[in-house]
């Protein structure tokens, strides 16, 4: 028997396994497609600050904590994998695309402010000298500098090698059930019939973490998204640019070798997995009013993927109401953010028992629909 089981393989499955193993404890992942669900759609923004939302306050201090922690987890991610993870921290540019949106930037700038966080207004002129393929078009924006972005894909493929250095087991099978027994989870069954029992098991799931057998119940729905990358982009950008056009979001991440990533829709039309034309035609309509050397890229992918999302958008962590079954679930827009943070207090709690403070707000017991006290 492991000490412990983590169902679900992206990129918080296997930072939590990675941790956990590092601290001693026999590991193993389950997932007959890691890092094929969201964690292969993520554009990899590292944007608390950009992202800050009214009444997400505790969300906003958990990205932070989790931003101040991505250099020294990128810095060991990739000594241990002997691979790069693409951390870029040139920040990130907010900007507007007419006088409404430049009056939603000054709203946003000004929450920024009353919470202590470091943003900067730009005019047009300033914008665009420091993203020249800025449109003139642009109307003002903002200046994030702390916010950064990693390469999504290669930190999940720099996870797999990292696990497997600290002895991590992966079993490339479906997760069908948690196997409870005496009201305790005692591992999972897979697909194929077999059982892999352990001490402690982790659901790291994403969206299908509320439908899996065995899994007491989780205010955890898919909240879908359609993202592209485009080619040829070397030069182009570089910082991430997030715009609003005309009251329409749009975000343009460069990663890699002239390679940009845009995005997102948000649709609540559960595990919907097409990419639709009208998705495809506005993300890249809007990319193209921003950017207009856009139009001239290569279109090499669309994908579309569920988020975790919760009602109140942040993550469900700490034990459930189920003793014995540990939640890293239901991160939503910030799964890649909030990796480190995630994959550490899961591996205190499964090291020590204890939740460290800085996740305790984010236990299921919020929604009344579990306790943090299910051992």
């Amino acid at each position: 028997m492991t000490d412990v089981v983590v169902a679900g393989g992206g990129l918080v499955g296997l930072a939590v396994a990675w941790r956990a193993a590092r601290r001693g404890l026999s590991v193993t992942v389950v997932d007959d497609a890691p890092g094929a669900g969201a964690s292969a759609a993520a554009a990899g923004m590292l944007a608390p600050v950009a992202e800050a939302g009214y009444r997400e306050e505790r969300l906003l201090r958990l990205g932070l904590a989790s931003l101040a922690g991505w250099p020294a987890f990128a810095a060991e991610l990739e000594a241990a994998s002997g691979m790069q993870v693409g951390l870029r921290t040139a920040g990130t540019l907010v900007v507007g695309f007419d006088e409404d949106d430049v009056r939603e930037l000054d709203s946003l700038l000004l929450f920024q402010h009353e919470l202590g966080l470091r943003a900067g207004r730009l005019t047009p002129r300033e914008a665009r000298r420091r993203e020249p393929a800025l449109t003139p078009r642009v109307r003002g924006g903002l200046l994030v500098e702390g916010d950064h972005s990693v390469d999504g894909r290669a930190v999940h493929a720099a996870l797999l090698a990292a696990t497997r250095g600290v002895g991590v087991e992966l079993v490339g099978e479906r997760v069908a059930e948690v196997v409870v027994e005496d009201g305790r989870a005692a591992g999972v069954r897979l697909a194929s019939g077999g059982v892999l029992p352990a001490g402690t098991t982790v659901l790291a799931l994403g969206a299908h973490s509320g439908a899996l057998p065995g899994v007491p119940p989780l205010p955890v729905r898919p909240v879908k998204g359609q993202i592209l990358r485009l080619a040829g982009a070397e030069g182009l950008l570089e910082h991430t640019v997030r715009a609003l056009v005309r009251g329409r979001h749009v975000y343009l991440v460069p990663y890699g070798d002239g390679g940009v990533i845009v995005g997102a829709t948000v649709e609540d039309r559960g595990f919907d997995a097409r990419v639709t034309a009208g998705g495809v035609h506005d993300l890249l309509h809007d990319a193209i009013e921003v950017v207009p050397e856009v139009e001239e890229l290569e279109l090499i992918e669309t994908l579309a993927r569920w988020r975790p999302g919760t009602p109140d958008n942040a993550p469900l962590l700490g034990y459930s109401s189920l003793p014995g079954l540990v939640l890293a679930t239901g991160h939503h827009r910030n799964g890649v953010l909030l990796t480190p943070v995630t994959a550490e207090a899961t591996a205190e709690l499964l090291a020590t028992g204890i939740l460290p403070e800085v996740a305790a707000p984010f236990t299921a017991d919020r929604f009344a629909v579990g306790t943090s006290e299910g051992r």
